[in-house]
């Protein structure tokens, strides 16, 4: 693809916007890109108009339309790619229109619940021969890519320990979606996910998962064949109101430990041979990075960095940690993809 990539927003709630300012930024960077359309999905079922003022307020959106009619949007030749930001349980179904639409889908996590619906996208955009990517930021979060490529590496020695703590307040809007947790999966879908698929995409899936606590806060062991041990994550929503959200790793290898703490003065440490540095990483946003991520893949120029079938295997991970959970943190199988 040469010319100009035409984008659709689908949805324009928090991460909608987020996106659009994503993809303005590229366009700043030099990607040659623009936000052509704005799908709300409030407005489509006849909701406040407020995302029009949130549109008015977004930067650099002029031009840009906001729409009530997916299929207009989709029928929209000036438009390649589109962003998939509304309810989690509505992804899958807006993603297989796009894709059968022609467009190129970024999907924003969790792509669904259930790791088979996942699948089915999955084969759907492989059929269409388009690019279906989920929106999994912690991939390009500067300080997260930065240990992934350690422990890969090896240049600090292999891996004795990790471990991995997100928590916070439950988000402070649409809140009676996710308070539903059949619909939003709750803080495991949508905030421990992100540790999922970090541990995964560092150590590969674990062929097993001990888990402590229950749907709205738990603390889970990775059981790796062969690979380090301890490796644990602990995410969830906290009742205490007005917690300031945490976001942290602590990972000792046999040359060094690395931390990371959102927030602190510097985040990134490295405490190696009796003295402790900061370590320097780019002040890039991970959404800014993963949208110009996004557009390079439609045009060709890099290979996906996270997959379909990368979201389906946290999706199964996830549903072993509750299934662990449920039962006492009896060490749970993690199922092989069926891809």
């Amino acid at each position: 693809m040469n010319r100009e990539i035409g984008v659709g927003i689908v949805g324009f709630g928090v991460m909608g916007r987020t996106h659009a300012e994503a993809y303005v930024a590229a366009r700043r960077s030099g990607i040659a890109c623009g936000v052509r359309a704005v799908f709300s999905l409030e407005d489509a079922a006849g909701g406040a108009q407020g995302n029009l003022e949130a549109m008015a307020a977004a930067p650099d959106l002029e031009g840009a339309r906001l729409t009530a009619d997916f299929d207009a949007l989709l029928a929209d030749d000036a438009i390649d790619v589109v962003s998939v930001c509304t309810p989690t349980d509505t992804h899958v179904d807006l993603a297989l229109r796009a894709l059968a639409a022609g467009k190129h889908v970024l999907v924003e996590k969790p792509v669904a619940l259930d790791a088979r619906e996942i699948e089915r996208l999955d084969a759907a955009a492989a059929s269409a021969g388009r690019h279906c990517l989920p929106a999994l930021c912690m991939r390009f979060w500067p300080a997260w890519v930065w240990l992934h490529d350690r422990i890969r590496a090896g240049d600090l020695g292999a891996v004795r320990s990790a471990a991995f703590v997100r928590a916070g307040n439950p988000p402070g809007w649409s809140h009676e979606f996710y308070s539903d947790f059949s619909r939003s999966g709750g803080p495991l879908h949508d905030l421990h996910v992100h540790d999922v698929d970090f541990v995964h995409w560092c150590f590969g899936a674990p062929e097993a998962v001990s888990s402590a606590g229950g749907p709205e806060h738990v603390c889970t062991l990775y059981h790796f064949p062969g690979g380090p041990a301890p490796v644990t994550a602990e995410g969830g929503w906290l009742a205490a109101r007005g917690f300031p959200f945490r976001m942290r790793y602590g990972v000792e290898f046999e040359d060094g430990f690395a931390e990371f703490d959102l927030g602190a003065v510097p985040e990134l440490r490295l405490f190696r041979d009796g003295e402790a540095r900061a370590v320097e990483v780019s002040l890039a946003s991970a959404y800014h990075e993963e949208v110009r991520h996004f557009l390079r893949v439609v045009r060709g120029e890099e290979r996906a960095r996270v997959t379909l079938r990368d979201a389906a295997t946290a999706a199964r991970i996830i549903a072993a940690e509750a299934g662990s959970a449920a039962a006492g943190g009896a060490r749970t199988p993690v199922p092989g993809s069926v891809m």
